[in-house]
């Protein structure tokens, strides 16, 4: 649609297909490097170095996210004004990560003594789901972490996260002092989230919504200030949305519906429900989500399933899954799941694989 893109930092796309942007210190690390635990298994083994990430420390330099917005910067002050026509940039920053070694300065901001700890329930390690109990022991964090331990993890967490902040703050005031703000599209997104001990869990690789929720913030022309979009949304979503935006046509093959009428209370095509699956290192089986109001349904191939009322519920911690009063909740949900994926296939695939 005219649109000249540019790219710089943690991309991860195929490089078998042409990508369409101009790139600038690009990683495509993922997809150089598969790393040979990425899909699930059965028999488990361990992977024994995934423990040493329940810690953190300071550290004095810069995250390497620090060259990364400065090519963005650089591109704002630089390059944007030679561009005829509309523009894009992405920028892929990639904190908070562990190791969880946050700035110094950041570090200082979060004291041990302070830091709150993650809410672990003893009946729910009890019952806690079999896969869930699998990657417990697969990252080697299912025996007992000391608390000075997860507290320097969960600091050096919001260390990071606020160090991105710095760096997401310079880009805007890049914009704003270009007099470019009111003619672009903001978008700041994540492409997981951080189970950070709750349920015992660390790291991603789970559906709980500490690991499967991801943030959304959007400011721009068109845009509600301040508005909040209760509706699940995905990032197959966020794709046809960019196209809506650009006036993009012929891209009914994506998944993804445009969240353009969401924006002005108006349903439009868009389901009001998202769609999830998740098989990386340490699931013994597929597993696959339906959010959908407040409920959410996790699907294990060949496992018992776990629903859950997100609002009554936000920590997940009662399965409602066996509960007769929701038995036509669970019936709608479990039809959407498989109006989307044959999930069996998807797993005997996988474990062919």
């Amino acid at each position: 649609s005219g649109y000249t893109c540019h790219a710089t930092g943690k991309f991860d796309l195929n490089l078998d297909f042409e990508r369409g942007f101009i790139e600038k210190d690009v990683r495509n690390g993922h997809c150089r490097n598969p790393d040979i635990t990425s899909l699930f298994r059965n028999p488990l083994c361990y992977r024994f170095n995934e423990r040493d990430n329940v810690n953190g420390r300071p550290r004095n330099k810069r995250h390497g996210d620090s060259a990364r917005t400065q090519n963005c910067l650089d591109f704002m002050q630089n390059d944007r004004t030679g561009i005829d026509g509309p523009w894009l940039y992405y920028l892929g920053l990639s904190q908070p990560h562990p190791k969880f070694n946050a700035l110094r300065q950041y570090w200082d901001m979060y004291p041990l003594e302070d830091i709150d700890l993650p809410d672990i329930r003893e009946d729910d390690l009890e019952n806690l789901h079999l896969v869930f109990q699998g990657i417990r022991s697969f990252k080697r964090i299912a025996t007992h972490i000391p608390e000075d331990r997860v507290r320097k993890a969960r600091a050096g967490y919001y260390g990071m996260i606020t160090e991105l902040d710095e760096y997401i703050g310079q880009v805007w005031d890049a914009l704003e002092a270009a007099g470019e703000l009111d003619n672009t599209v903001f978008i700041y997104t994540s492409d997981h989230g951080e189970a950070l001990g709750e349920h015992g869990l660390w790291l991603k690789n789970n559906l709980y919504e500490n690991a499967a929720h991801v943030p959304l913030v959007m400011s721009g022309p068109g845009i509600p200030v301040g508005k909040v979009i209760e509706t699940p949304v995905a990032h197959v979503d966020l794709a046809t949305t960019l196209l809506d935006w650009a006036g993009a046509e012929g891209m009914s093959d994506l998944r993804g519906h445009s969240m353009l009428s969401l924006l002005d209370d108006e349903p439009g095509d868009h389901p009001g429900w998202t769609y999830t699956e998740s098989h990386s290192e340490g699931n013994c089986t597929g597993s696959f989500a339906i959010r959908k109001g407040d409920w959410k349904y996790i699907h294990f191939q060949w496992y018992h399933g776990l629903l859950y009322n997100l609002k009554e519920d936000p920590g997940e911690f009662v399965n409602r899954i066996d509960d007769p009063t929701c038995a036509e909740v669970l019936t709608d949900l479990k039809a959407i799941l498989d109006s989307q994926v044959d999930t069996e296939q998807v797993t005997r695939d996988a474990f062919e694989k």
